[in-house]
């Protein structure tokens, strides 16, 4: 996982305008799947890239190959995503993968995410950069638990979009009512999380129904294919209605003869749109400045948005570091105090009293688990008071107590300056990813009520 939850690498050319029509056409979009096992995740994926003409001839002949080795007549797609050994030995996806794929329309990064209860910590990592998560379910079994939890990871990572693929429609004889039925199911219940874009797709992987080319069997249906949606979905927010966020990167000071007096801070535009001359704060000082220059790609620009990487020079020589921010709208008020819903990635437990770094964008500072309030049962939603610990994939809500003060946003309100991962000082190993403020609404049990937990 990366020490980002949120990098990203689409920084547009300087020039090139981020909200007109031919940035639009060719915009990338990042989205996840999640698909219980046997829902048929794989094939759905290799019926995407081989029916979008994404898969190269020497690796389609492979697959045809081994197909027939296996006594199957058409190509067993499954097989372009079964990467790992242990995972084509075991018929599951067990890691995140992710695939690169691009139409005339728009170009593709998709994170391929485990279903299994014990990897909830694998699409929390597929999950956390995506605008999109696809949701599989099999029509022969409706909405079930794994399909609950992995909605509630993606209205837990505030994915803007999600996507619910009713596959195996050929196994219910392309039946309306069973797909009108699962999908005022999900659409309800994912209304009860907060997640109110739900498109759901009735698709057959396997025969390519409404994956790639519309189906002949479901004219009932008159929806958008699969990729006709991941195509036009909207992408990315407008930066100019974000504030400001710009994390310090470096401090470039050349000091030299042709720059004696050169003073920049690079780094990459979290959020918003900064233009030369705009009223600035540095936090967590919190000195106010103006912008007097914006450097971009070796030359000189009045405006830089959200995600360009650029060098911002200020009109006041304050002190300004690499981990500082450099904010404008409204200001986060920086907090020795961190409360956060986290995810615990690591067989370590997390536990109260635990020292550990706390890595939010640019800035590393040491923190202390103070509290753990409670862990968050992901099937029924329901706050289990009374832990000291965290296990592997679970999700809770602590409170830090650092040794700076941080200028987090709240989750909700910036994915990016929201979120934060707390790292083994001893070894650098990663072991939470969190976001900070509350989850979704929960309810409350009363520890007395839990016998089994902890």
């Amino acid at each position: 996982m990366s020490t980002d939850l949120h990098t990203n690498s689409t920084a547009p050319a300087s020039g090139e305008n981020p909200f007109g029509e031919e940035a639009s056409a060719t915009a990338l979009l990042r989205f996840a799947t999640a698909g219980s096992v046997d829902d048929g995740k794989s094939t759905l994926v290799g019926r995407l890239l081989h029916d979008s003409k994404s898969v190269l001839a020497d690796q389609l002949e492979a697959v045809e190959r081994v197909s027939l080795g296996r006594g199957q007549e058409t190509p067993d797609l499954a097989l372009l995503t079964d990467g790992l050994r242990a995972e084509r030995e075991q018929g599951i996806t067990i890691d995140v993968a992710y695939r690169y794929f691009a139409t005339p329309r728009r170009r593709f990064i998709l994170a391929d995410t485990p279903g299994h209860v014990q990897y909830t910590r694998n699409m929390v990592t597929g999950a956390s950069t995506a605008e999109l998560a696809v949701v599989l379910v099999d029509a022969r079994n409706g909405v079930v638990e794994q399909t609950r939890r992995h909605a509630a990871v993606a209205a837990l990572l505030r994915v803007p979009h999600v996507v619910l693929a009713v596959n195996k429609m050929d196994l219910v004889d392309y039946a309306e009512p069973v797909f009108a039925a699962i999908a005022e199911e999900f659409t309800a219940y994912a209304a009860s999380l907060g997640v109110t874009d739900v498109v759901a797709v009735p698709i057959s992987a396997l025969a390519g129904d409404n994956v790639v080319e519309p189906s002949a069997h479901m004219d009932w249906y008159g929806g958008p294919t699969l990729l006709e949606h991941l195509e036009t979905v909207p992408v990315g927010s407008d930066p100019s209605q974000e504030p400001v966020r710009f994390p310090v990167q470096y401090v470039i000071r050349p000091q030299n003869a042709d720059f004696p007096d050169y003073r920049g801070y690079a780094g990459q535009l979290a959020s918003g749109v900064l233009r030369k001359g705009d009223a600035v704060t540095v936090l967590p000082s919190g000195h106010t400045t103006t912008v007097v220059g914006i450097d971009a790609l070796g030359r000189e620009t009045d405006v830089a948005w959200a995600p360009q990487s650029v060098t911002v020079r200020l009109a006041e020589d304050i002190d300004v570091s690499r981990g500082d921010l450099i904010a404008g709208g409204r200001i986060p008020v920086p907090t020795k105090d961190v409360v956060a819903t986290v995810c615990h990635l690591h067989e370590r437990p997390l536990r109260i009293g635990d020292k550990v770094l706390l890595k939010h964008t640019t800035r590393t500072v040491r923190a202390l688990v103070k509290e753990i309030g409670y862990r968050i049962d992901i099937d029924s939603l329901e706050q289990r008071s009374g832990a000291d610990g965290l296990s592997v994939n679970d999700i809770g809500h602590v409170t830090l107590r650092t040794s700076e003060p941080l200028s987090l946003d709240d989750y909700t309100d910036n994915r990016r300056t929201g979120s934060f991962l707390l790292i083994d000082p001893a070894d650098g190993t990663t072991l939470t990813a969190g976001m900070a403020g509350e989850a979704f609404d929960t309810v409350a049990v009363d520890a007395a009520d839990e016998e089994d937990w902890v």
